[in-house]
C-alpha cells in the first residue's frame, strides 16, 4: 500500500479548520497588540501607540475580507473579530482617560455595550451578531476618536521637541483635543443611546 494514501484518508476536524485560518489569526495579532497598546498609552510612548493602532486597522480592515473570500467566515469568527475590537477600544479609552484626554465613563461603556450586543445576539447559541445602524457607528467613532486622541499627542511630542518652535501647530493641536475631549463625552450619549434602543428592541420583541 501506498504511504501517502493515509494521509487522504484521515479524519478532517471541521472545528479545527474554522478556527486555524489567517483570518483569525490576523485578528488574533490586533487582540496581541491591545496590551502593547494599552502599555505604550500609559508610557506616552506616543509613536509606538501609532504603530500598535496601525496593525490594528490593517488587520481589522483585511480580517472579514479574508474570512469571506476563503469562506471561513462563521459566528464563532465574528464573535472573535467584534470581541478584539470592543477589547482594543476600551484598553486604549482607559488608558487615556489616565491622561485626562478623554472621560473615564467610555471605557465602561464601550464594554457593556458589547456584552449587550452580544446577549441580544445570543452569539454563545451559535447565531450571528447582530448589527444596528448606530452601534455600526459608534464602533467606527471609537476608533477615530482613539486615533485621532493618539495621533494628536504624538505630533505634539513632535512639535514640542522641534527646532524652532512652532507655537502655532501647538496651539492647533491643543485646540484639536479639547474637541476629541468634547466628542467623547458625545460617544457615551451615543452609546447610552444605542443600549437603550437594543433594550427596547428585546423588550418588544419577548412581549409580542
Amino acid at each position: 500500500m501506498n504511504p501517502d494514501d493515509d494521509v487522504h484518508t484521515q479524519p478532517t476536524h471541521p472545528h479545527r479548520l474554522k478556527l486555524f485560518n489567517l483570518a483569525n489569526v490576523l485578528t488574533a495579532a490586533r487582540l496581541c497588540s491591545a496590551p502593547i497598546l494599552l502599555w505604550c498609552i500609559l508610557q506616552m510612548r506616543w509613536w509606538l501607540a501609532v504603530g500598535c493602532l496601525i496593525i490594528a486597522v490593517v488587520t481589522d480592515v483585511y480580517d472579514g475580507k479574508v474570512a469571506r473570500s476563503q469562506g471561513s467566515d462563521s459566528a464563532a469568527g465574528g464573535f472573535f473579530d467584534h470581541a478584539t475590537d470592543a477589547a482594543l477600544v476600551s484598553a486604549a479609552s482607559w488608558a487615556l482617560a489616565q491622561h485626562g484626554l478623554i472621560t473615564f465613563w467610555l471605557c465602561p461603556l464601550i464594554a457593556l455595550a458589547f456584552i449587550q450586543y452580544a446577549a441580544d445576539s445570543r452569539v454563545l447559541q451559535g447565531q450571528v451578531l447582530r448589527t444596528s445602524k448606530l452601534g455600526k457607528y459608534n464602533g467606527v467613532g471609537y476608533y477615530i476618536l482613539v486615533s485621532t486622541t493618539i495621533g494628536c499627542q504624538a505630533f505634539a511630542s513632535l512639535l514640542s521637541t522641534s527646532e524652532p518652535q512652532w507655537p502655532t501647530g501647538i496651539s492647533l493641536l491643543i485646540q484639536l483635543d479639547q474637541i476629541v475631549y468634547v466628542a467623547a463625552w458625545l460617544l457615551v450619549a451615543s452609546s447610552l443611546a444605542s443600549m437603550l434602543d437594543r433594550l427596547v428592541h428585546a423588550i418588544a420583541a419577548k412581549i409580542t
